[in-house]
């Protein structure tokens, strides 16, 4: 990848920080798993979401919705955690709080740093799963942009946000559209969202840069049909979460529509580790082994 491919991309950043530098491989150094499939990295895009329609007593669904109380994050710095972190898969178990060995938010790694870590999968997801051509500079710049105005807009820690891009699409632009009983189009594999750059066998490229602020959108703050991230934090807090338990817990519900309190590896009928591997996510795996035993 150039040096001038990655200036388009920092020049498109606006008024945040830039991204940082370093040079992409076209191929990962080392591999993990796509469901059992080897060679690829692994996100958890093909199993499904299954968030709760809007009007059900599980969710508070609304598309525009904000972070309440004290989970909210309006403060945008990138340099808001711990550093690079480790990339290494571990196992978590129980209720997601630190007393059952989750990992705090104090030991999150940095946004700067798992923006600047997974440009490797950003670069390559696409064509690792046969989606189309892969991201360009500008459509990762993009991505970069729709994070931070979407974190500004909602509350949701921009973290969050890019660990589930991650996790649902690897963030490929051109990521096809589940349906497992509820329509996961876009980047984020939201509630039947209307962001997609890849619908009923039209794939757009370049994807535009509306398009991508829309699946971001879709993800974040929701759709007319069911929550985003910001709703199923909220959702968590009104049922006992609080600090990063109540991330993990909002993790399982934009999963699988509903937690088991006791137990964030439930997963009813979506992706047994998705909680962890956010864990994994937000404390610095990229690219190892997804060590998931279920």
């Amino acid at each position: 990848m150039s040096l001038s491919t990655f200036l388009s991309a920092i020049l498109l950043a606006g008024s945040v920080a830039a991204m940082p530098l370093e040079a992409v491989p076209a191929t990962p150094s080392k591999f993990a798993s796509l469901n059992g499939t080897a060679k690829i990295p692994y996100f958890g895009h093909v199993s499904g979401n299954f968030q709760l329609p809007k009007g059900n007593s599980f969710a508070a669904s609304a598309a525009g919705t904000t972070v309440n109380g004290a989970e909210a994050v309006w403060n945008i710095n990138n340099e808001d955690g711990i550093g690079e972190g480790s990339d290494t898969y571990r196992q978590y178990w129980g209720d997601g709080g630190p007393e059952a060995g989750w990992p705090a938010k104090s030991q999150w790694v940095s946004f700067r740093a798992m923006f600047d870590n997974n440009k490797q999968i950003m670069f390559g997801s696409c064509g690792w799963n046969g989606w189309g051509a892969d991201n360009s500079g500008e459509e990762v710049g993009q991505i970069y942009n729709a994070i931070q105005k979407l974190a500004r807009e909602t509350g949701v820690d921009h973290r969050f946000i890019l660990a589930t891009i991650i996790q649902e699409s690897g963030g490929c632009t051109r990521v096809p559209t589940t349906n497992n009983g509820v329509v996961n189009p876009g980047l984020m594999q939201c509630h039947n969202g209307a962001g997609s750059c890849n619908r009923n066998g039209w794939v757009q490229n370049p994807c535009p840069a509306n398009i991508i602020e829309l699946m971001v959108r879709d993800g974040t703050a929701g759709t007319v049909f069911g929550d985003g991230l910001a709703g199923c934090i909220n959702e968590a807090t009104s049922t006992s979460g609080w600090g990063s338990r109540a991330i993990y817990m909002a993790a399982r519900l934009y999963n699988s529509g509903i937690v088991d309190q006791g137990n964030m590896n439930n997963p009813f009928t979506a992706t047994p580790c998705y909680a962890m591997d956010m864990a994994n996510r937000l404390t610095g795996w990229v690219m190892s082994e997804h060590n998931c035993p279920l």
